[in-house]
């Protein structure tokens, strides 16, 4: 399933009947090329530099309102990059909503949001739960004595963190990062909104535009290539090091650091001002919308069966990618080779490809091999699936280093099978890892777009799919109003997540 876009990519970049090499190497090209991976990069270092204090502080520390900022460290991640770009434009734009504020005190305009360091910006404010996710789950499955011990021997709080939590975060930090970096290289509407030249804005331009689409399949191609440079990027920062305790450890949670004075009141600072960037911003800019609309209360008797089409497409992907990264982690971590690499590192391919290549390669394959399923959900489902196994496969593969192999012998030695004993071993104290990855899933099909467009079957239609309808048509009141709800519909399982994660934990230490 994965081989089916690339393969399709491949059939129409060879029907091209134009010089290939020369559109590749044209200078137009290697400036598209290098803005794209200017943007992954930075976005995934971004991204970690919010998250990974973000999740620290709210993870072990005892900063007042604890349960709050962890949620709402969760939260961005249910707005779509495509209403969040539109706020962050009619918030922080030269005309927006802060410069009005701002009038009286005699500002007529704000420095411009557009190009790079706006899609930067916008990409890292919508793209840190996924470090923010991993992180926390791999502190929460850290074993609290080593930081004990370090503290016994006269570490204070932050050179323990920098000498020994940091460096044990690695591959949780190194998968965060990098799912946020091939979602900023695989983002068309960002770039798009923002003005900023990259290959998704260049691919959609020729799919759409264009009469030979095979430029674009070779654009998309390249796009993958870029993939593989990042993934090998993140395999080479997260090294060859062992992350798990090599004796019986201690499987509770771990002590708090008491913050007290200016570093209390420094916490719950850079606690509420990301979430002032990322969700007060954004959502004050849609609701304003919402009420400014001219037609917003009409056309909205669909919101519950458009809502329960959301979750029930959101709920079956989690579990596909659940079902099928598990295995691919198991495989990677249990036994490391090439082959195992190699499978693990192809499944973030498809993170990689545009929505609109895997959802026009799908079409094609639909439409000439698999006619049963064309334009029904089992098909829709696969395509998402292969789109978003990426995030079930960091965030397991990151918990999944932390489980000592000593256990699974053991349980081996008393009469289980391989994979009973992985089953009732291994998996249970990676759950925090799993649960992690099917949050990440489920919050990111519920805003998923090009996709669910054009595979999804007739009269199924999402939240995401009625905002851009909406949009499309002008009607801003309408797609506020509808992205309203997809925030406040997203949040409830964004808050179970994070609860479940921490119970999950606890039962599994006792």
């Amino acid at each position: 399933m994965m081989l089916g876009p690339i393969v399709y990519l491949a059939l129409r970049a060879s029907e091209a009947d134009r010089d290939i090499w020369a559109l590749i190497w044209r200078e137009r090209t290697a400036r598209i090329a290098w803005n794209t991976l200017k943007l992954g990069i930075g976005v995934g270092v971004g991204s970690a530099l919010i998250a990974v204090p973000l999740a620290w502080i709210t993870t072990r520390t005892d900063i007042p309102w604890r349960r709050f900022w962890q949620t709402t460290g969760a939260l961005p991640l249910v707005i779509s990059s495509y209403a969040g770009a539109l706020a962050i434009i009619g918030a922080l734009g030269p005309r927006g909503l802060v410069r009005d504020l701002l009038a009286p005190f005699g500002v007529d305009q704000l420095p411009s949001i557009y190009g790079f360091h706006g899609a930067l910006i916008t990409l890292s404010l919508f793209t840190y739960p996924y470090v923010y996710f991993a992180v926390r789950g791999a502190l929460i499955g850290l074993d609290p004595s080593l930081e004990e011990a370090a503290r016994g021997l006269g570490y204070g709080a932050w050179r323990t963190f920098f000498s020994l939590t940091l460096p044990q975060l690695r591959p949780a930090i190194g998968a965060g990062a990098l799912l946020a970096a091939l979602y900023a290289v695989s983002d068309f509407s960002v770039v798009t909104l923002l003005r900023y030249d990259a290959f998704t804005r260049t691919i959609y331009t020729q799919y759409r535009a264009a009469f030979d689409r095979s430029f674009a399949a070779v654009l998309a191609l390249m796009l993958i290539a870029f993939a593989l440079l990042l993934v090998l990027a993140e395999a080479r920062f997260r090294g060859r090091a062992n992350y798990y305790r090599i004796g019986s450890g201690a499987a509770r949670p771990a002590s708090l650091v008491k913050l007290r004075g200016p570093w209390k009141w420094l916490a719950i600072g850079y606690c509420g001002l990301v979430a002032v960037l990322s969700l007060v911003i954004p959502i004050s800019t849609l609701v304003w919308w919402m009420f400014r609309g001219t037609s917003t209360g009409a056309g909205l008797v669909d919101i519950p069966a458009v809502t329960a089409n959301s979750l029930l497409l959101s709920a079956l992907s989690a579990v596909a990618v659940a079902l099928a990264a598990t295995p691919v982690a198991l495989l990677a971590v249990r036994y490391p080779g090439r082959l195992s690499s190699a499978l693990e590192r192809f499944t973030w391919l498809g993170y990689a490809m545009p929505g609109i290549a895997i959802a026009l390669a799908f079409v094609f394959i639909g439409a000439r091999y698999l006619t049963p399923l064309y334009q029904t959900l089992p098909l829709l489902v696969i395509a998402i699936a292969i789109r978003y196994l990426p995030q079930g496969v960091g965030t397991t593969r990151a918990s999944l280093l932390q489980v000592s192999p000593r256990l699974e012998e053991v349980a081996q030695s008393l009469g289980n099978a391989p994979f009973g004993a992985a089953m009732r071993v291994t998996v249970p104290l990676a759950l925090p890892g799993i649960l992690a990855g099917i949050g990440l899933v489920f919050l990111s099909v519920m805003r998923e777009l090009p996709i669910t467009l054009m595979l999804s079957p007739t009269g199924f239609n999402t939240l995401a799919t009625e905002i851009w309808s909406y949009t499309g048509h002008g009607a801003f009141g309408r797609a506020a109003t509808l992205a309203v709800v997809m925030i406040a519909v997203s949040s409830l399982p964004a808050l179970a997540l994070s609860l479940r994660a921490e119970r999950a934990f606890g039962s599994v230490g006792q």
